[in-house]
C-alpha cells in the first residue's frame, strides 16, 4: 500500500488515517495495516473530500473511498483524503489536499460542486472530479462523474410493485435534489409500467413524479429523521421503501425490520454494505466506485478528460444489485419481466422521461 501524501513537507503515517467500516474487506485492510510512510517524490497522487455522512456511510462517500483504496492498492500511488461533517468543511478540507499537492482531486456530492468549480478556474494544473453533479462551467481540468439512476430505478419500481404485499409502496430523499430525485422518478415510472402490464392497482407514497413533491428528511447524515420519515411511510402502508438519503437511509432499517416490510437500498449493494441485509430485497447501484477508480487510472497514465461520464444500464454504471435472501421469493416471470425491460431500456424502446436525469 502506498500511504499518504505528506503535506507542507512532512510525512504522515497511515496510522493515522480514519478507519473506514466498508463492506470490501480489501479497503478495510488497507486503512487498518502497520504504519507506513510514503516517499514524498511519488509520481501521482489521487485525493478525496467527502460530502456530511463521511467515509462510513454504508452510501456513496464509501463507496467513492473503496475505488480509491483500490487504486491505490492496483497503481501503487499516493492519496490523502479529508472528511467532512458539515457544509463549512469544504473550502478548508480543500485547502488541505491542494496543500498535498495531489494531482486529482475528487468531491463527492452535489454540495463540493461550489468549492471544486471555483478551485477548477483557480488551479489550471491540477485535475478535479465531481461524483454526482456537473460542473457549473467549462473546466479543461474537471471532469463529472453523473449516473443514470432513473434507468435502473425503474426496474426497482416494477420489482417492488409485483412484490407488494399491501398493495402500497414508498420512497423518499434526502434533499429534493436531481441526484436524488432522478431515482424516484425512475421508482414512479417503473411502478406504473407494472400497473400497466398487469391490470394493477399499486400505489406509490413519498413522492409525486408530476408535482415534484414527496417526503424527505432534508439531510444525508441524520438517521433519526430518517427514522421518522420512514414510520410515516409505513403507516401509510407502504411494504416496501426506497430510502435515497445517503446515511440518512439507514435510520429506515429498523422500522422496516420491525414492521416486517422490505427495503430497496441505493448506490451500494445494501445487503453486503448496511447491516440491515436481512431486509434488502435489492439495490439500485450506482458504480461510483468502478467510476472513481477509472478516472484516478486514467489521471495516473496522463489520460484525464475533461467529458461528463454518465453511468446508465447500457455502460453497467448503474444497476440492480442481486435479491440475495429473497433470491427464491421473486417469481421467475417476474425476474423475466425484468431482464426484458432492462433491454428495453438499453436498447432505447423505453425511455425513462425524468427532469432530473444527468445529460
Amino acid at each position: 500500500m502506498m500511504p499518504k501524501i505528506p503535506r507542507a513537507g512532512t510525512v504522515m503515517a497511515a496510522a493515522s488515517i480514519l478507519t473506514v467500516t466498508a463492506c470490501s474487506s480489501a479497503a478495510e485492510e488497507q486503512v487498518s495495516e502497520d504504519p507506513q510512510v510514503r516517499p514524498a517524490d511519488a509520481d501521482y497522487g489521487a485525493c478525496l473530500i467527502s460530502d456530511s455522512g463521511g467515509w462510513n456511510d454504508e452510501s456513496f462517500n464509501q463507496s467513492a473511498y473503496e475505488g480509491l483504496m483500490r487504486a491505490v492498492e492496483d497503481l501503487e500511488i499516493g492519496y490523502d483524503e479529508a472528511e467532512s461533517t458539515y457544509e463549512w468543511d469544504f473550502e478548508p478540507n480543500m485547502e488541505e489536499m491542494l496543500e498535498a499537492e495531489c494531482d486529482l482531486i475528487f468531491g463527492i456530492g452535489f454540495n463540493l460542486q461550489e468549492t471544486l468549480n471555483t478551485s477548477a478556474d483557480a488551479q489550471p494544473d491540477t485535475d478535479f472530479a465531481l461524483v454526482d453533479d456537473v460542473f457549473a462551467d467549462e473546466h479543461e481540468n474537471a471532469k463529472a462523474l453523473v449516473f443514470n439512476t432513473g434507468e435502473a430505478a425503474y426496474l426497482a419500481g416494477y420489482l417492488s410493485a409485483g412484490m407488494s404485499e399491501t398493495g402500497t409502496v414508498g420512497t423518499w430523499g434526502g434533499m429534493p435534489i436531481p441526484s436524488v430525485t432522478v431515482f424516484m422518478d425512475g421508482f414512479s415510472d417503473g411502478i406504473d409500467r407494472y400497473n400497466e402490464d398487469n391490470d394493477a392497482d399499486v400505489d406509490l407514497v413519498g413522492w409525486d413524479k408530476e408535482t415534484q413533491e414527496g417526503s424527505f428528511s432534508d439531510d444525508f447524515a441524520d438517521r433519526a429523521q430518517g427514522e421518522l420519515v420512514t414510520e410515516q411511510l409505513i403507516a401509510w402502508g407502504a411494504d416496501i421503501i426506497m430510502p435515497v438519503a445517503g446515511q440518512s437511509g439507514l435510520g429506515a432499517g429498523d422500522p422496516i425490520a420491525d414492521a416486517g416490510a422490505k427495503m430497496v437500498w441505493v448506490d451500494s449493494d445494501g445487503y453486503m454494505s448496511t447491516r440491515y441485509g436481512d431486509v434488502v430485497l435489492t439495490s439500485v447501484m450506482k458504480k461510483i466506485s468502478e467510476a472513481v477508480y477509472d478516472t484516478i487510472e486514467e489521471g495516473e497514465a496522463d489520460q484525464f478528460g475533461s467529458e461528463t461520464y454518465v453511468g446508465d444500464l447500457e455502460n453497467e454504471g448503474v444497476g440492480l444489485a442481486p435479491f440475495h435472501e429473497f433470491e427464491d421469493d421473486v417469481p421467475q416471470q417476474l425476474v423475466d419481466d425484468l431482464d426484458r425491460l432492462r433491454e428495453e431500456i438499453i436498447s432505447g424502446e423505453t425511455v425513462i422521461e425524468s427532469e432530473n436525469a444527468p445529460t
